[in-house]
């Protein structure tokens, strides 16, 4: 992690617990395909500085389909199809704030924003949900939370699903606002997820504290202007 990450994460990296981690994950790369490829495993913290953090998403656990997880939580690389949870995210996006669907799930743009979209843990066997679990890589992202919570700036932490929420103990809610609601999964979707407004409320958290709001449209081609997809749109996802 050659970012600026290092001086606050740099102390878990010489610790016991992750270098068995390491060999946990070496041993997993030697017998089956893991997701992401590992020059991708900490992309979240690359993308986003940790200086320029303002927003962080929580997600569980990478997608384990073949070239899904590119190390950003709830998003796919290019040319992948986005998967019925980032669907339904989409659709919340475009009631909260008239963004239409971009026709892929790459949410890279989020994150060069300040939005760290972070899994709670960061690699998966292939085709095999949650097979990392309980490996280390919750206590490396609960430093990681803790250490955004640390931050004397306010942050928004949006937290979807009762595994993200659990986290809610690791902020401080009296300097930083939290988000939660049901996870956007098919499964729950309906029961409190729909509605919930998060983006919007992002912003709005973010301007009453003096900062920049998310511009939380998505460009119809990865790396394109994000002004195709239409100035209106553009005009009510960055402002509350």
């Amino acid at each position: 992690m050659k970012t600026d990450w290092n001086p606050v994460l740099g102390g878990e990296l010489v610790k016991p617990y992750w270098q068995e981690l390491q060999a946990f994950v070496a041993a997993e790369r030697a017998r089956a395909s893991v997701f992401p490829p590992a020059e991708e495993v900490f992309s979240a913290l690359h993308l986003t500085p940790y200086a320029q953090t303002k927003v962080l998403i929580l997600g569980q656990d990478p997608y384990h389909g073949p070239g899904q997880a590119h190390g950003l939580c709830f998003s796919v690389r290019p040319g992948v199809t986005p998967p019925p949870s980032l669907v339904n995210v989409f659709a919340e996006l475009e009631a909260d704030l008239g963004v239409a669907s971009p026709g892929h799930g790459n949410l890279e743009c989020w994150a060069r924003q300040g939005v760290l979209l972070l899994n709670a843990v960061l690699t998966v066997r292939a085709h095999q949900a949650a097979s990392h679990q309980g490996q280390g890589w919750e206590t490396f992202t609960d430093e990681v939370i803790r250490v955004v919570a640390a931050k004397t700036e306010p942050v928004v932490f949006i937290l979807w699903g009762g595994y993200a929420r659990r986290k809610k103990a690791l902020i401080d809610t009296d300097r930083h606002t939290v988000i939660e609601s049901a996870h956007p999964s098919p499964l729950s979707a309906r029961n409190g997820f729909f509605g919930s407004r998060p983006f919007s409320r992002a912003n709005e958290a973010l301007v009453a504290a003096g900062r920049e709001p998310v511009d939380w449209r998505i460009p119809l081609e990865p790396g394109s202007a994000v002004s195709e997809v239409g100035p209106e749109a553009g005009k009510r996802a960055s402002k509350p």
